[in-house]
């Protein structure tokens, strides 16, 4: 499977570039629309925080940084998670008469989420200088850091792409439980002090934290979670693209 991947490597290539062309067509902000969402939610947090409405804890960097950043690496998870449920059942003319592996389709979707992840990034860094925080210098571990969170995108998104194609309402059932998630999960507001097991049972938690804890302490906090969680992701990747294998010969029947 490996080398299959390693043979199609131009189409996942061209796969991308095709699919950012069309995102952004006729779009006068292009790219730069990936920054509109975590500017209004954090403005919202920010706002909900001052007038009394909700209570955030207090954080170990400015808050909006740390929304910042902890919404921009979900985004990286909610975004891909939701393309790559999609990306089969957009292509079927491709798959239908073009014979390739089905899975590059879902990695150039994920391709897409990094590359708006990287944009955001550059709001980060700019983050850095308007608040006059300086992060540690592990930052530079950051991107090893995110690989967990990716293994376990694409393998969900492998399942999920073939229950789209089986029934067309998983997409919009990914969309909802994605909505919900997010504020179940320590995306815009630090783990509460009285109420840390629901958080360390639901293993996005240090999948979110231990890349935003990097940068503010240098160190993971939880690194005992982190590896579970870490461990858990890979495990679902590879089953998951294993099943996938098996079953892409029955993707075009589907389509």
């Amino acid at each position: 499977m490996f080398q299959e991947l390693f043979q199609f490597r131009e189409l996942i290539c061209r796969l991308f570039i095709r699919d950012f062309s069309a995102k952004y067509k006729q779009s006068l902000l292009g790219n730069l629309w990936s920054l509109v969402m975590p500017l209004a939610a954090i403005g919202t947090f920010v706002y909900l925080g001052r007038a009394g409405i909700i209570n955030i804890q207090q954080t170990q960097m400015p808050y909006p940084l740390y929304a910042l950043i902890g919404l921009s690496i979900w985004q990286i998870f909610a975004t891909g998670l939701n393309s790559g449920a999609n990306c089969l059942v957009g292509a079927g003319d491709l798959i239908t008469k073009v014979s390739f592996p089905r899975e590059v389709i879902i990695i150039a979707s994920m391709a897409q989420s990094v590359l708006e992840f990287l944009v955001k990034f550059v709001l980060i860094v700019a983050f850095f200088l308007i608040f006059r925080f300086c992060p540690s210098w592990k930052i530079i571990f950051f991107p090893l850091m995110l690989l967990p969170l990716m293994f376990l995108t694409v393998g969900l998104s492998l399942i999920l792409s073939l229950l789209n194609g089986v029934m067309r309402d998983t997409a919009n059932v990914v969309s909802l439980l994605l909505m919900f998630l997010m504020f179940l999960t320590p995306v815009l507001y630090p783990i509460p002090v009285n109420n840390h097991l629901f958080f360390e049972l639901n293993f996005l938690s240090p999948l979110i934290n231990a890349p935003r804890d990097l940068i503010a302490f240098g160190h993971i906090r939880q690194p005992v979670l982190f590896f579970i969680a870490s461990s858990l992701s890979i495990l679902v990747f590879l089953v998951s693209w294993r099943i996938f294998h098996l079953a892409e010969t029955k993707i075009p029947e589907r389509l």
